[in-house]
């Protein structure tokens, strides 16, 4: 699993996730990543480039939209591919991060 940090304004950053998210992909960046949402109030989490999501995967993205939310931050789910959305679709993951398909709106939920 890849993390990359791109800041597309001084207040949104948008994190690209590339790989399976899976038991071994949620290990390789939970520090990371805690890091970036215990410290930022905008994300963007760009899941186009996530080919499996399981539910350690879905646990990180979770544990770090509480942290974002907590300090009063927003986050949202970028491009997941369809194989990701429905896994999204299914854990009914939409009802607590917003999910959107490209990035004007992602930019707008996350500036709101």
């Amino acid at each position: 699993m890849e993390l990359t940090v791109e800041t597309l304004s001084n207040e949104i950053v948008q994190v690209r996730l590339a790989g399976k998210l899976d038991i071994s992909g949620a290990e390789q960046i939970d520090l990371h990543f805690s890091a970036i949402c215990g410290s930022r109030r905008r994300i963007i989490i760009d899941l186009s480039a996530v080919s499996f999501l399981a539910s350690m995967g879905m646990r990180t993205i979770l544990i770090g939209a509480k942290a974002v939310k907590a300090n009063g931050g927003k986050i949202v789910l970028l491009k997941p591919t369809p194989q990701v959305e429905e896994v999204l679709s299914i854990a009914n993951i939409s009802t607590l991060i917003p999910l959107v398909h490209d990035v004007e709106t992602a930019i707008g939920e996350v500036s709101d």
